[in-house]
């Protein structure tokens, strides 16, 4: 599938937006959950499709060592999570905005650990490009080849509580590296959406 194509069919696709039926706003911190928003980067890299992931510093208070998207919390400067994706890629990998190519969005999903409600814009970027990893929100940048996320067996389900509520938390083992939770459910619906004839 050409990158063209994938705009296409998200084009043509409702995004999901998070149910929060069945949830305690009792049991969420705050009460209720933050908007958040990423980045899902997408390059060919030796005619082959790869997503952009960045492992997070094990010294940072929240999603310590996790394999993340760019992103991270709606500000009200932003004017939305389109305006945030990009921003925080920027910060984060040093993204050039104008070097992006926004092909849509998937569906909003529950980050557990933090009480976000999350929505994750896809997007093309170039490659090779001289990223410019942020020393205290990135520790590495790792290219995941999509044919590694719809290989048979990579992906297992395990259940967790939180807010009152069971989740099926999603994981995938890559290189050494867990991906998991949020992220990872991101992952599966791009290649739900990929996979389409």
């Amino acid at each position: 599938m050409s990158f063209e194509r994938l705009a296409e069919l998200l084009s043509h696709r409702e995004p999901r937006p998070l149910s929060l039926e069945g949830i305690s706003p009792e049991l969420i911190p705050g009460g209720a959950l933050a908007e958040a928003a990423v980045l899902v980067p997408l390059f060919l890299k030796d005619g082959e499709p790869h997503v952009l992931l960045t492992k997070r510093p094990a010294t940072l208070s929240r999603h310590a060592g996790q394999v993340s998207f760019p992103g991270g919390r709606v500000e009200p400067a932003d004017e939305g999570t389109l305006r945030a994706a990009l921003r925080e890629a920027e910060e984060e990998v040093g993204l050039d905005p104008a070097r992006v190519e926004v092909l849509g969005r998937l569906s909003e999903v529950l980050v557990l650990v933090s009480a976000f409600r999350l929505t994750p814009w896809v997007a093309s970027v170039p490659y090779p490009y001289p990223y410019r990893p942020s020393p205290g929100e990135v520790e590495a940048i790792l290219h995941v080849p999509l044919s590694a996320l719809s290989r048979p067996g990579a992906w297992r389900v395990e259940e967790r509580e939180a807010y009152g509520l069971r989740h099926e938390v999603h994981h995938l083992d890559f290189g050494g590296e867990t991906i998991w939770g949020a992220t990872a459910r991101v992952l599966r619906e791009l290649v739900a959406v990929w996979s389409e004839p």
